[in-house]
């Protein structure tokens, strides 16, 4: 049985079509990058399986209808870190960590003893993202790159069996997008576990996906094995240039 599926997901919104007729299907083990020009669809795929989009087609988390799932039991199985975060208040870094486990309360931030692992959690992921440093401070005062960390680790404290990252690597340095791709690779290795994400860096997707899943105007170009996938022709019919090229000269920027 699959970790997670999605079969002809479809999504129109004012009358477009955005997501047109796209399947999937997740193993245990599994990191699907999503990739594919601006405009897409990736974002609005990614947020049609957490019912962030009203979709058709189906959403399947071991073969259960997703959707059917409580907000609770969702967000124990399948945990997604969006591109863009905005917080107006002056809470503290570990408070907004700790929201993380609110699927495991009996009520919202209640400190009823049932979520008997969350503070180990909570102090876990700070200190695994770098932020147990700065765990008392306003996120008003964090830059682009401390918040997106932060918003990691209220996701690592979450602890889901799914991780869904739309850009994760987004306002991260070059230092802390190393290490949360080291951390990724830790954690799928615990049975039972898959990561989706959308990425832009090809490089980054064919060095640490084991699936690819390329997608313009909406539609599934082609998916599977990322070396099979990565061909100069399919690449050229997704992207409309010579990707290959590109890449060649890029890398040899490096050489001495």
């Amino acid at each position: 049985m699959k970790l997670l599926s999605g079969k002809d997901i479809t999504v129109e919104i004012r009358g477009k079509r955005v997501v047109d007729h796209v399947s999937f299907s997740l193993d245990s083990g599994a990191w699907l990058m999503i990739a594919g020009p601006n405009g897409a669809g990736k974002t609005t795929l990614v947020n049609a399986l957490i019912g962030g989009v009203p979709c058709t087609g189906e959403v399947l988390y071991r073969g259960e209808d997703l959707r059917k799932l409580s907000a609770k039991q969702r967000a124990k199985e399948i945990g997604m870190l969006s591109q863009t975060h905005h917080i107006d208040y002056a809470f503290r870094v570990h408070e907004v960590v700790r929201l993380g486990r609110y699927a495991y309360r009996g009520s919202f931030l209640s400190a009823d003893g049932r979520d008997k692992d969350g503070a180990e959690m909570v102090e876990k992921a700070l200190r695994l993202t770098g932020l147990d440093g700065i765990a008392s401070q306003s996120v008003l005062t964090l830059s682009g790159g401390e918040m997106q960390r932060m918003f990691l680790a209220q996701l690592f404290a979450q602890d889901p069996k799914v991780l869904i990252l739309d850009e994760p690597m987004n306002h991260l340095d070059l230092v802390y997008q190393r290490q949360l791709l080291s951390l990724i690779q830790e954690w799928l290795k615990e049975e039972g576990r898959a990561v989706i994400s959308v990425m832009h860096d090809l490089s980054i997707a064919r060095a640490f996906g084991t699936g690819i899943l390329l997608m313009r105007d909406g539609k599934c170009v082609a998916q599977g094995e990322i070396n099979e996938v990565f061909s100069p022709e399919t690449l050229r019919k997704t992207y409309d240039t010579d990707v290959h090229d590109w890449m060649r000269q890029m890398l040899s920027q490096w050489e001495t």
